[in-house]
């Protein structure tokens, strides 16, 4: 499973010019999953990403998480995280999960979220969605969890 996560102002997602999501401060994660994620691999995404230190502290340190500051978290999922782009020009799909797995999984991730933070937004999965951002630093990390074996 991999996030992309994005230190932001602000972060909204439309659908057909309608807002689904947004946020404040916080962080906006576009969720990309893996065959063989699941359910353990979630909860270990979910923890990394609310205990991230990439708010400033006092001194202006990324030293802070999210769940440290109470910022705001936009959930977005992102099949394309999971291409293989090594080879060719054209990015292939295969490492990606089913759309079935990769909602169910989604929908999991989310309603974890929803109970560990205060704040939680979400795109609409598998729609054309259009996000709009203000990324703060720019700060931009990708961070992934491997399925349990």
């Amino acid at each position: 499973m991999k996030g992309l996560i994005q230190r932001v102002n602000h972060a909204r997602v439309t659908v057909d010019g309608e807002t689904v999501g947004e946020i404040g401060r916080g962080i906006l994660l576009l969720l990309g999953v893996e065959k063989g994620d699941n359910e353990a691999t979630a909860d270990k995404l979910l923890h990394k990403i609310a205990g991230y230190r990439i708010f400033p502290d006092d001194e202006g340190r990324m030293n802070l998480s999210l769940a440290d500051t109470g910022g705001e978290l936009l959930i977005v999922s992102q099949f394309t995280l999971v291409a293989d782009t090594r080879k060719g020009m054209r990015p292939g799909f295969s490492r990606g999960a089913s759309p079935a797995d990769g909602e169910r999984l989604y929908n999991y991730f989310t309603e974890q979220a929803k109970q560990r933070l205060k704040r939680i937004a979400t795109g609409r999965f598998g729609a054309n969605m259009q996000v709009t951002l203000e990324n703060d630093g720019p700060v931009t990390f990708m961070l992934e969890a491997e399925p349990a074996n």
